[in-house]
């Protein structure tokens, strides 16, 4: 999958695609199902197969004070749509200028003079341009050949959509959010060096910062957790919030890895799965109240990830 980020500078042999268009945070399993469409009518008009996205997510610019709620940062999203088979990436910066182009010129500028777009394909929901005044509808009166893909239904008959996963994650559904994704949720971080707390109890931890990826429900998890560079999956009990007997200022995870013998691993960057939420954060009485609840949720973390 190659990957561009300029609209201006797209090379001839990337044109002329079958464009599959839409924010994608999260590639859950309706996103999935788009791109297997948009796959399918490439194979039939035997072109290549690419995907529009759009960085940052447009909540970004739109709505900076709201807390974060990415399911995919780029990096990640990047990863997971790489997993579809696509062909190119078209991920093009999302910004004031951007926003404010009218449905008419996003037409012509991007979709005609900068991809060529052979056929698009767009949810039913898809909106664009300026104040979101275009819709499939103005693509397909600008002549340009459009699928719409109608919303993809869980087990349960219910849309299957980025918000319904967020709302899952944030009440610490993780298997829900787990099924709805169609993969198994991770947070990525680069590992920094805490205040050593964990170290000083017994526990030390592997932290990364959560940054523009949505917090889900404060807590502990049972994880399992990657090391950049190595293929093993380590089982951790984690820690996910601001940890209410030191107070630190912003979410972060904490994953104390199970029988990990110590090592520097400051730097890398560590992927983090929660399995299962364990319990809330809670502050305890005693720091000796803290480390025997530290041993339980190891002991249960344990007995889910065996």
């Amino acid at each position: 999958m190659k990957i561009f980020d300029d609209i201006l500078t797209i090379p001839n042999d990337a044109k002329n695609c079958v464009i599959a268009i839409g924010n994608f945070d999260g590639v859950h399993r309706g996103h999935q199902a788009l791109i297997q469409k948009a796959a399918d009518i490439a194979k039939a008009e035997n072109k290549k197969l690419g995907v529009l996205t759009f960085e940052p997510h447009p909540r970004r610019l739109f709505q900076p004070d709201l807390p974060p709620a990415r399911l995919t940062p780029a990096p990640l999203k990047a990863e997971k749509l790489k997993y579809q088979d696509i062909d190119f990436l078209f991920c093009l910066p999302f910004d004031w200028d951007f926003a404010s182009q009218t449905a008419d010129n996003f037409i012509k500028n991007i979709l005609i003079d900068g991809l060529n777009a052979a056929h698009i394909i767009v949810g039913h929901d898809f909106h664009f341009g300026q104040l979101r005044a275009g819709n499939a509808e103005t693509i397909k009166n600008a002549n340009l050949p459009i699928t719409i893909v109608d919303a993809i239904h869980d087990e349960k008959n219910d849309i299957i959509s980025s918000s319904r996963i967020r709302q899952n994650l944030r009440a610490g559904n993780i298997d829900i959010a787990n099924n709805l994704l169609g993969w198994d949720w991770t947070i990525q971080g680069s590992i920094f060096r805490g205040d050593r707390r964990g170290h000083e109890l017994g526990y030390p931890t592997a932290n990364i910062l959560l940054k523009d990826t949505i917090h889900p429900a404060y807590g502990i998890y049972a994880c399992y957790v990657q090391i950049e560079g190595e293929e093993e999956w380590l089982k951790a009990a984690t820690n996910i919030g601001i940890r209410p007997m030191f107070e630190v200022p912003v979410g972060q995870v904490e994953a104390h890895i199970l029988d990990f013998p110590d090592r520097d691993i400051y730097d890398k960057i560590l992927t983090v799965q929660p399995v299962k939420r364990l319990r809330g954060e809670a502050k305890f009485n005693s720091l000796d109240d803290l480390i025997v609840q530290m041993d339980k949720d190891c002991t249960q973390a344990r007995k889910i990830l065996s």
